[in-house]
Formats: structure tokens, sequence, C-alpha cells
């Protein structure tokens, strides 16, 4: 898959992730997959979007923590 598709698939589970934060987890799991892609074709990946992963995940965790604490 060409890498300007794949931009194109992140720029839109980006929009998913702002107009859905309910569905965070499932997005961010779909994020993790198309970014998973982008490492396989071999280039490199810009610093933002590896940071904004590390970023996404601790904010999912910690959701999840809340959530099990609630529970």
């Amino acid at each position: 898959m060409p890498f300007e598709e794949l931009l194109t698939r992140f720029n839109l589970l980006m929009a998913e992730m702002e107009n859905q934060p309910e569905d965070a987890h499932e997005l961010f799991e779909q994020l993790h997959m198309e970014l998973n892609q982008l490492k396989a074709t071999g280039q490199p990946l810009p610093e933002d979007l590896l940071k904004f992963e590390r970023q996404l995940e601790r904010e999912l965790e910690a959701r999840s923590d809340k959530g099990s604490a609630k529970g």
C-alpha cells in the first residue's frame, strides 16, 4: 500500500477519534495497525507520529485504570 494512502487512512482515523471519543480504544488499535504498516514499508516514521502513538497509548491506559477503579 502506498505511503500516501496510509497517511490518508491515518488522517481519517484521527478524525474518527475526534468525533467518536467513546471508541478511542478500538480506533487506537486501528491506528497502531496503520503505523505498523507504515513501519513495514521501511520508510522512517516522523518522530511526531511515534510520539503521538506513545501519548495515546498512555492516555488509553489511564482511562482503563480509571475504569477499573470505578468497577
